[in-house]
């Protein structure tokens, strides 16, 4: 896999879309052979654009762009949200908090009222002005049925734009973790536009010729790229006294880990935000690489990557065979042999690094677990799983034969080896594992339905909160096509009440998230409804030769992630290229 970026959908729907392991699309041609500048339907033209304005980035398209469309957040060309759409607010994930944008401030005014302040000036880029009727109209839209962020309007009862600069949100419930997550991840569309657009056109629109607030117009598309083209009139330029550097943005969809290696060695591309085995010693010699960490695991964490068992088949729900078969999965040998040190191994509850304030570590030690085979068919012997045929592998309690399979997307390498590996380990302690690799909508359909023994997933993206986290693994009710979440098929009514709980804290009650979460953590190291495995990257190459000072975690250099993948502009990776240099000055 080279991206395994997600989407962020809304949170009760909320399910990250696996980006494909080596995207299609054509061989990216060199710098010198561009779109022209005729708008989002432009096509190529031989004159280049500048290469010292001009940031080349890939790991985020796998084929041609297909729509501007912000409200379809997994699969809109690279930039529609976060450079050319805007929301709200942006998450500072280092700091933990909320960073006003759109919004000059926002604060609740009672248990069940939000009220969102406007900045002034602000305007689309058709020169209309931005006002709260927009954000209403917005938010609105998701009264219809098909748009992603639907489930919000079980519990926000209305939206209303007192005047024009102030927004009334009222809410049946205050989902408080939820909300901050919406007040980030919901991109702001102009009603004069988009008003009278059918249910079908919002969804599935391809919104041609996009009209945002933000600091960068679509200047062309072809078969492998888009570009963008910096705002001038930029209203953060004054308001948040920040402004992107690169003048131009192509990004490229680069058909293998080769082409995109090649490309950033070649001065043909600044960023990668694909998985790119084997950097590590490009980074340590003079190639002009860089990563985020300058050692293991070079990478910031992104997600978590678990093996997901489907708990309404036998042996898998039986938490004494889950516990067993954690135990028996030596993850050093994936972190080590498949990903040469480019990821961390996860800690039991899977919560990832950024989120470790959460972890109640007296349930880590009382509950967790780790690789040791001799424990493993120890727990599997005690359960009463026994080899009564002597072929080296434990029947099921019943005598019958237990023969599984693991499944992961075919030509997602990186998980395919893991997949070997976690069977090759299995075999120690007498679990059969065949690994199986279905093309990827065939493992979609698989998953839905609950057509599968083993899988790997890690459709959870670092948040505002471990609530989406928690959502993710337990919530209920389970649905015959269990299409974002649970894949599991784990049902614990506690275990959803207590998620529930979690979501009406209010998000700076770190001491009451605190104690629901080691509940919720105790629970899931009892039951182990998923294994987490590793801390999936967030794969980010640059290079030197055009553009320097990028995101590092030693010295003064930014702190901000390197990364164009969708969602995540607004969790830092905007920020960045404010902070970006030529490397000419």
């Amino acid at each position: 896999m080279r991206n395994r970026a997600r989407i962020m959908i809304p949170l009760a729907a909320a399910g990250l879309l696996a980006a494909a392991c080596t995207g299609g699309g054509a061989t990216p041609t060199p710098p010198a052979s561009q779109p022209q500048s005729q708008g989002a339907a432009g096509s190529a033209n031989p004159d280049s654009l500048p290469r010292n304005e001009t940031l080349y980035t890939t790991g985020t398209q796998w084929g041609p762009p297909v729509n501007f469309n912000p409200i379809r957040e997994w699969d809109h060309a690279t930039g529609t949200k976060g450079l050319v759409y805007e929301t709200l607010f942006h998450y500072d994930a280092t700091a933990g908090k909320l960073t006003p944008w759109l919004a000059e401030s926002g604060s609740w005014t009672d248990d069940k009222s939000y009220q969102v302040k406007l900045r002034q000036g602000v305007k689309w880029a058709d020169g209309q002005p931005l006002t709260a009727k927009d954000v209403a109209f917005s938010f609105e839209l998701g009264k219809m049925e098909t748009i992603p962020y639907h489930n919000l309007w079980t519990w926000l009862k209305s939206v209303e734009a007192v005047d024009d600069q102030t927004v009334k949100f009222t809410f049946s419930t205050a989902n408080y973790q939820q909300w901050d997550f919406n007040l980030y991840s919901r991109s702001i569309v102009p009603e004069h536009i988009w008003k009278g657009r059918s249910e079908k056109e919002v969804l599935d629109g391809i919104n041609e010729k996009p009209v945002g607030t933000g600091a960068y117009t679509f200047m062309a598309k072809d078969q492998d790229r888009v570009v963008l083209q910096r705002r001038d009139d930029w209203w953060g330029k004054t308001a948040l006294n920040m402004e992107p550097k690169p003048r131009y943005i192509v990004d490229i969809a680069t058909p293998s880990n080769e082409v995109a290696m090649g490309l950033l060695l070649q001065k043909g591309m600044d960023l990668s935000n694909n998985f790119l085995p084997g950097v590590a010693n490009l980074v340590k010699g003079n190639f002009g690489l860089t990563t985020y960490y300058s050692e293991p695991p070079y990478m910031l964490s992104a997600n978590t990557a678990w093996l997901v068992p489907n708990t309404t088949k036998k042996p898998m729900d039986d938490p004494a065979f889950r516990k067993a078969l954690a135990s028996s999965i030596d993850v050093k040998k994936i972190v080590e042999g498949v990903y040469g040190n480019l990821v961390k191994a996860a800690s039991p509850t899977g919560l990832l690094p950024q989120w470790e304030q959460y972890v109640d570590q007296s349930v880590v030690a009382g509950s967790g677990f780790a690789f040791d085979a001799a424990k493993a068919k120890k727990t599997l012997a005690d359960a009463g799983y026994k080899d009564t045929d002597g072929d080296g592998y434990v029947e099921n309690k019943d005598g019958s034969k237990m023969s599984l399979t693991i499944i992961v997307p075919s030509g997602w390498t990186d998980w395919m080896e893991s997949a070997r590996s976690i069977a090759a380990s299995a075999k120690t302690a007498g679990i059969q594992i065949t690994p199986d690799f279905p093309d990827f909508n065939a493992l979609v359909e698989k998953r839905a339905k609950g057509d599968f023994d083993l899988l790997i997933n890690n459709e959870r993206q670092l948040s505002n909160s471990p609530y989406t986290y928690y959502e993710y693994l337990f919530q209920l009710p389970i649905q015959k096509q269990q299409n974002t979440v649970n894949f599991a098929r784990y049902e614990n009514k506690r275990a959803w009440d207590l998620t529930k709980q979690l979501d009406q804290v209010k998000t700076d009650d770190v001491e009451g998230m605190k104690k629901i979460i080691s509940q919720l953590q105790q629970i899931h190291l009892d039951d182990l409804p998923v294994i987490p495995l590793w801390y999936n990257g967030l794969w980010a190459q640059s290079s030197n030769q055009v553009w320097k000072n990028w995101p590092a975690a030693a010295g003064s250099s930014p702190k901000t992630p390197a990364v164009m993948w969708h969602n995540w502009l607004e969790l830092g990776g905007f920020e960045t290229l404010t902070q970006l240099q030529p490397s000419g000055s």
